[in-house]
């Protein structure tokens, strides 16, 4: 646990906010692993809601998310210097999750949290939509879930999940148009079932 640990902790005082991850990420492949959790700090949250989202198990999320990170470590060579590396840490984090699903099916628990930010001003209404578009999303074949998480909740770009995918930007927007509209038609069953 001590290694988790480190991941998470800032040794980097001397760091601006200023470098581009970028940056930072040619001086952990450099060998200065110190300044990871720079990028620990600025990508923690965003990977979380991505698994939170995808899987509905927040210690799950959490697992997972030091994984990321432990490769980030251990493949940092892979790292090519002209790659974004939110699109490299994005493919880690995939491959993480389904390194994860060959051991195991997780069980899908879902609270309130991990719903998206996609809601109704009313609170009350807020809560019921909410609970109601997070199992809409856990009705829609893994793929689809995941390419819809990517670009709406974790605003990726069409030709960064292109080349997390191996496919065009073209069957990118294609695959998500087409998992919108299958949301919004189980959303609708689901809202007409309650009704």
């Amino acid at each position: 646990m001590g290694e988790r640990e480190r991941i998470g902790h800032h040794g980097n005082a001397g760091m601006t906010q200023a470098a581009s991850d970028e940056e930072l990420m040619l001086q952990v492949r450099a060998g200065q692993a110190e300044v990871l959790g720079e990028l620990f700090d600025r990508y923690h949250s965003p990977l979380y809601n991505f698994y939170a989202r995808l899987t509905g198990d927040r210690g799950l999320s959490e697992d997972l998310v030091q994984e990321v990170f432990l490769r980030i470590l251990k493949y940092r060579q892979t790292y090519a210097q002209k790659s974004s590396f939110r699109a490299w840490m994005y493919q880690i984090a995939r491959n993480t999750r389904l390194d994860h699903l060959r051991k195991q099916r997780p069980q899908t628990e879902w609270t309130p949290e991990m719903s998206p930010a996609i809601l109704p001003a009313d609170p009350a209404q807020q809560q019921q939509e909410s609970a109601l578009l997070h199992r809409a999303l856990m009705r829609l074949p893994e793929e689809k879930r995941e390419i819809l998480i990517l670009s709406r909740l974790q605003e990726l770009k069409h030709d960064e999940i292109a080349h997390l995918m191996g496919c065009g930007t073209n069957t990118v927007k294609v695959r998500v148009h087409r998992a919108l509209l299958e949301l919004k038609e189980v959303f609708h069953q689901l809202q007409t079932a309650r009704a």
